[in-house]
């Protein structure tokens, strides 16, 4: 057999100075954290003391702008105080279970058919 001379790789597979731009940290911060704060932008300063005060409430950090020109997006407050749900399927009846339509028979001889 040949001799195998080992060599080493000739550049990294992630340089060091682009290490930090592949992974932020965001993905992984909660929604109304120090790290990933709510962004909210209102109409009047009397609704952004009402946003805040919600915020307050429930402990969450929102970064809240007042600009009565541009249209109020406080869709990252909705997701808050609203999360999404997981939704629940069905289960499906099985080919050998009995036919839920109480004939009694299998369900592949029944419905299925």
């Amino acid at each position: 057999m040949g001799k195998r001379v080992f060599t080493p790789r000739k550049k990294p597979r992630v340089s060091t100075e682009n290490a930090g731009k592949v992974f932020d940290g965001l993905r992984t911060a909660k929604l109304g954290t120090a790290k990933n704060p709510a962004r909210v932008s209102v109409g009047s300063p009397a609704r952004e003391a009402e946003v805040r005060a919600v915020c307050e409430e429930h402990g969450w950090e929102c970064l809240i702008t007042v600009d009565p020109e541009s249209p109020e997006d406080t869709s990252e407050l909705e997701r808050l105080l609203n999360p999404p749900r997981p939704v629940v399927i069905e289960t499906k009846t099985g080919r050998n279970d009995a036919c839920p339509c109480g004939s009694g028979k299998k369900y592949k001889k029944c419905c299925a058919s």
